[in-house]
């Protein structure tokens, strides 16, 4: 924002700091008029004591609610209520559903327990037993090298 625009000639290239303590005239817009008004109505005398009133303060707050793009009190809740269901799965490796229609995920029957059978052994010893005649997983020679195995 170039602050050329919003204060009077008179202020122009002076630096943020030195217009907090300016009169409320030094503002564009505001005469001598309006900033008595604004004297007797906030007690303000500065451009700083202005911007630090608590009902400018409270005003601008609302407008800023109020933009384009901000949340109603119900958007507002259900965005809370989803934040809340993801923080409760973190660090879960699927997203959550939003739908309501799922009640459960079921592992898939072909799928292997990888606590208890890392990396499919045995069914990989099965194979080698059929195709070779032994096992080649959990052997004596082998046992060293298996991981897993007990």
């Amino acid at each position: 924002m170039n602050i050329d625009t919003i204060v009077t000639e008179q202020y122009h290239g002076k630096s943020p700091r030195e217009l907090v303590d300016c009169p409320l005239t030094a503002l564009s817009g505001i005469g001598e008029k309006e900033a008595q008004a604004l004297q007797d109505a906030f007690q303000v005398k500065t451009i700083g004591e202005l911007a630090r009133h608590q009902a400018i303060a409270n005003a601008f707050a609302i407008e800023m609610m109020a933009a384009p793009g901000s949340l109603s009190a119900s958007e507002t809740a259900k965005e809370t209520l989803l934040d809340d269901a993801v923080e409760m799965t973190f660090p879960a490796s699927d997203p959550i559903s939003v739908d309501a229609g799922i009640t459960r995920i079921e592992v898939a029957p072909e799928k292997v327990e990888a606590a208890r059978d890392h990396q499919n052994a045995s069914a990989i010893a099965a194979h080698n037993e059929e195709a070779c005649g032994q096992t080649n997983v959990g052997t004596p020679q082998t046992q060293s090298k298996d991981v897993g195995t007990a």
